[in-house]
Formats: C-alpha cells, sequence, structure tokens
C-alpha cells in the first residue's frame, strides 16, 4: 500500500475524525493526515491556499456549514475524493463506478481498507480525476443526498410541537430573533437564522424575499406592484410588516412564482 499518503479530512464531528485518523494509521503507518477541516469556508480557505500539497481527500457530505459539494464548487480539486456518507442510496453505486468512492457510516476498519486499496489501484492504473467528471459526479451526488427539512420541533409553552414545514406561511426576524408564522395564525419562535432556513427549506416551496422575510407560496394572496418597481406581497395570515421585494429580485421572485 502507498506509503507516506498525505491525506485531508473534512468531517465536523471530532469523534469520527478522530476514528477515522486512528483507522487510516493503524491499516498504514506511513498514512499523516496533515488536517482535519470542520466547514465549507475552512475548507475553502485552506485547499485554496494549499493546493496540491496531498494526495487524498475524505470528505463528510453533511457539515455544520451545508454540504460538502459547495466547497468542490467554488474551488477546482485535482485529487480524489472519498466521501463519508450516512446515505446508502443505489446513485453512489456510480461515484464507485467512476472512480469516486464512499465509505458509509458507520465505517469500520475493513471498508476504509476497500476504499485505501482502490484508490492504490486507481494510482497505480495511472488514472486521474478530470474536473469535468468530478462535477458531473458532484452534480448526481448532491440530487440524491440533499434532503429538505420537513417539519420543527419547536418549544412552546413548556412542550415539544412538532410543525411541518408546510404549514409554516411565513418566516420573520426581529431583534436577532426568527418567528414562524403558521396557517393556523400561531406564532413561534425558531432556534434558525435566515439564512440556515433559506439553505434548509425546499426552494420550489419557500422563497426569501427579502432581509427579514421567507415567504411559502402556497400563503401568498396576491401580488401588487409597488414603487420603483418593486413588488408587493399580499400573504395569509396577514402579517403587520410590509413584505417587499425588491426591483432587482422582483424578476426571479415572479419566475419562482409561475413555475
Amino acid at each position: 500500500m502507498t506509503q507516506n499518503l498525505r491525506i485531508i479530512l473534512i468531517e465536523d464531528e471530532a469523534a469520527t475524525a478522530r476514528n477515522l485518523e486512528f483507522i487510516l494509521k493503524e491499516i498504514n503507518p506511513g498514512i499523516e493526515v496533515i488536517v482535519t477541516l470542520q466547514s465549507i469556508t475552512e475548507s475553502v480557505d485552506w485547499l485554496t491556499d494549499n493546493d496540491r500539497d496531498y494526495d487524498l481527500i475524505f470528505s463528510d457530505i453533511r457539515l455544520s456549514d451545508g454540504l460538502s459539494f459547495e466547497i468542490f464548487k467554488q474551488i477546482e480539486i485535482g485529487k480524489p475524493i472519498i466521501f463519508v456518507t450516512a446515505y446508502n442510496d443505489y446513485a453512489i453505486e456510480a461515484f464507485r463506478n467512476n472512480g469516486i468512492d464512499y465509505v458509509l457510516k458507520p465505517f469500520d476498519s475493513e471498508e476504509i481498507h476497500r476504499t485505501l486499496l482502490k484508490y492504490n489501484t486507481l494510482i497505480a492504473t495511472g488514472i486521474k480525476m478530470q474536473q469535468t467528471k468530478t462535477e458531473a459526479l458532484l452534480q448526481q451526488l448532491e440530487s440524491v443526498t440533499k434532503r429538505y427539512k420537513k417539519s420543527f420541533l419547536i418549544h412552546y409553552c413548556g412542550r415539544l410541537i412538532p410543525v411541518e414545514a408546510a404549514k409554516i406561511s411565513w418566516f420573520y426576524t426581529a431583534n436577532e430573533v426568527v418567528y414562524a408564522h403558521a396557517t393556523t395564525g400561531q406564532k413561534y419562535t425558531v432556534e434558525f437564522t435566515l439564512e440556515q432556513l433559506e439553505r434548509d427549506l425546499d426552494p420550489e416551496l419557500f422563497f426569501r424575499a427579502n432581509r427579514q422575510f421567507i415567504i411559502n407560496r402556497n400563503a401568498i394572496d396576491t401580488v401588487e406592484y409597488f414603487f420603483n418597481g418593486r413588488l408587493l406581497i399580499k400573504i395569509y395570515p396577514l402579517s403587520q410588516e410590509q413584505i417587499i421585494v425588491s426591483k432587482a429580485k422582483a424578476m426571479v421572485f415572479r419566475k419562482w412564482l409561475d413555475q
């Protein structure tokens, strides 16, 4: 097995990262884990400054700030990537056949050993990961692993209440607190920022109207023309604050609503 292998771990769970590093070094003492990166932002920054100073990447799919695919969309990766995932989906098999491998959580020493053998085979046969091929495979894996938030477990009056995302008319932020307004008229506080919600909610159902509102398409009553090319959204239940879509975002909103 290849000696002096320099590996990057992209993993936000410290225990998982430590376990993976232990298994890797147990299999091959010549392996060096040169860095463990915990987020998209940290990974992009490090990989930008250390373009080729590694041989192989083990990357979790879900990180604290999103899906790791965002890393590989932002910067060119010329080295093989082995994805660590909790999703056992038929489409992932395509990655194995096309040169990008995967490790299914929870993994063991045998699974890690198998994927390192595959890496060695790729190197021995001179197979290189082309960026265009990598991007196509990332799109395929992303399509089967993207899971949008379907419900919220909300603290309310000393209880935990499950509320379906589809039954929330809009999300609104004020004074650094985010509120969810249900179709029933009930108002809840949620422990998410609008940025997190924008990422986790189904974009076919929810739209970020402006800095304060994310709205559910099924809650929209009417759309009116406002000053300077902006749009005024009337929503149900009624909002005390006006929901205004900027001129720059109006066309995108109209296309989203008309699909």
